[in-house]
């Protein structure tokens, strides 16, 4: 099992420098997967919010000026060394066993490198003039003037948060104020490092801790031109609402539910490999699991069994353990709420408790973490509690459907809907599921539909506050200001007007323009 350090120091990073702030309160942070209290958050004030924004245009600067070091390269070097120590943060932070998060800088990497080559300008349109091109000019989202983009951290998902809204954010030319959630603050502590010693100038990438409080800064300073959050679906509509007031544009990602669709035809081989091990597993993982199971009626009492038995094969246990697949939730907090929507889904649902999660067994030096088994119900119905909430942990609501236009129909009318999975091989309904399911991203035999970096990555109804989602070219509409360009000219040679009105082909003395006129 990987040592976990017997202190974590918490502070903020700002213009590339560890900052106390003292006098201020803190509060405990705590390791899931033992329970035991391994530092603490300091809770920051607004002034070292506007502290960190005042560094603003200091990083700007160095990011026009670090041409030995462009920010395409920068975001690359954070792919081929330092994976390890991401996943080592995020273990430290949540439930996740650390081999869950290998993709990540990766990800993000390649995905700078596609957005990069799109945010290229393109050359002169032909127009009937050939004297005239007009074009589109991105510029970062906050120049001229100094700026920044600023998210608020998830509680359950600190890296993929980051990794959503990094590599387009300074791909761009954007400076940024980071507010991690006070319960998992420890991956951004570690991303810092990684940015110190990649190179990123100072006051790019800027650290705030505490909790809402910090927050209120962002509204009424100019230098803030734009807010990004992955959190809950009421906190998004509250900074929504607090950045319209204030004219600043929001990437605002809220909660979701995500669906997944059996039909008689699959293999079940696939659906074992791609679907069971992310839907039962660690409730914050890369996967943004599906946690309602609409099957068929031919094979729903095949894949109950199934998915029963491969949950109790899993292995529960430290999220340092390597040899672990499935971690705690992210605090005592975190379980109360799950083992109450359990309770939910049997007393005021009615559904059936086919396999209770509640309590497992963990080896007695980490009975005091925070741990959920995985928990599946059957017997199940579209407006139940269980169903129409999302349940960060690992609990799944399985729901016998006759036919394919009930289980499109299935989602939730009011709640967010971010995903609908859908296996089997027919490509006829695949095209007709695509078509009617009310979500934001659609995956065909894959267990998770997360897009490549160059497209969108965002749900649909209250999962998405705004119009802007991550990635794609969204995400370079959100990160970038444009600037249309129409340029008329003539070259000297063409010749001028002479004072009398007449038009001589006079050659210019010098080939130097001192005017915009030229003469």
């Amino acid at each position: 099992m990987t040592a976990m350090p017997e202190s974590i120091r918490i502070r903020n990073y700002i213009d590339g420098q560890w900052i106390d702030e003292p006098g201020v309160k803190t509060i405990p942070l705590f390791n899931p997967s033992d329970g035991k209290q391994i530092g603490e958050v300091p809770l920051s004030t607004e002034a070292a919010s506007r502290k960190a924004h005042r560094i603003l245009p200091h990083g700007l600067r160095g990011m026009a000026s670090a041409a030995h070091c462009s920010t395409r390269e920068i975001s690359l070097r954070l792919a081929p060394g330092h994976g390890g120590t991401s996943r080592g943060s995020g273990v430290r932070d949540r439930h996740r066993p650390g081999q869950a998060h290998q993709r990540g800088p990766r990800r993000g990497a390649a995905g700078h490198r596609n957005h990069r080559d799109r945010l290229r300008p393109p050359h002169a349109d032909p127009g009937r003039d050939s004297r005239e091109h007009r074009r589109q000019h991105r510029r970062p989202g906050g120049a001229p003037a100094p700026g920044c983009l600023l998210r608020s951290g998830s509680v359950q998902l600190p890296g993929a948060g980051l990794r959503l809204v990094h590599p387009l954010a300074i791909g761009a030319g954007n400076t940024f104020v980071f507010k991690p959630s006070p319960q998992s603050p420890y991956f951004m502590q570690k991303m810092c490092e990684i940015f110190t010693q990649v190179g990123l100038p100072p006051g790019v990438v800027n650290v705030v801790n505490g909790d809402h409080v910090p927050t209120a800064a962002w509204y009424d300073d100019p230098r803030v031109r734009g807010i990004c959050m992955v959190g809950s679906s009421p906190t998004a509509r509250k900074i929504a609402e607090a950045a319209g007031r204030a004219g600043k544009r929001t990437m605002l990602l809220g909660g979701a539910k995500n669906y997944l669709v059996a039909m008689e035809d699959l293999q079940w081989d696939v659906f074992m490999r791609t679907t069971s091990t992310p839907a039962m597993g660690p409730p914050a993982s890369d996967a943004w699991p599906a946690r309602s199971w609409p099957p068929c009626p031919d094979i729903h009492d095949e894949l109950i069994e199934r998915i029963i038995a491969a949950s109790r094969k899993i292995k529960i246990g430290s999220a340092l353990d390597p040899t672990v697949h499935f971690g705690p939730v992210i605090s005592a907090e975190a379980k109360v709420k799950i083992e109450g929507l359990i309770e939910i889904g049997v007393r005021k649902d009615k559904a059936r408790l086919v396999l209770d999660g509640r309590n497992p067994e963990v080896p007695a030096e980490i009975q005091g973490g925070y741990y959920v088994g995985p928990t599946i119900f059957t017997e199940t119905t579209p407006e139940m509690t269980i169903v129409q909430t999302e349940i960060f942990g690992p609990v799944v609501a399985v729901m016998k459907v006759e036919n394919l236009d009930p289980r499109a129909q299935a989602h939730p009318r009011p709640g967010g809907r971010q995903r609908g999975l859908r296996l089997h091989q027919n490509l006829y309904y695949t095209e007709k599921f695509i078509a009617e399911a009310d979500v934001g991203m659609v995956g065909v035999n894959v267990g998770v539909p997360a897009p490549h970096p160059y497209l969108p990555f965002g749900g649909i109804k209250q999962s998405l506050v705004g119009t802007d989602k991550a990635q794609g070219k969204d995400g370079i509409d959100f990160f970038t200001q444009n600037k249309i360009v129409t340029v008329r000219f003539a070259p000297p040679a063409a010749g001028r007007h002479t004072a009398e009105g007449a038009k001589d082909a006079v050659a210019p003395k010098t080939s130097a323009v001192k005017s915009c006129t030229a003469g």
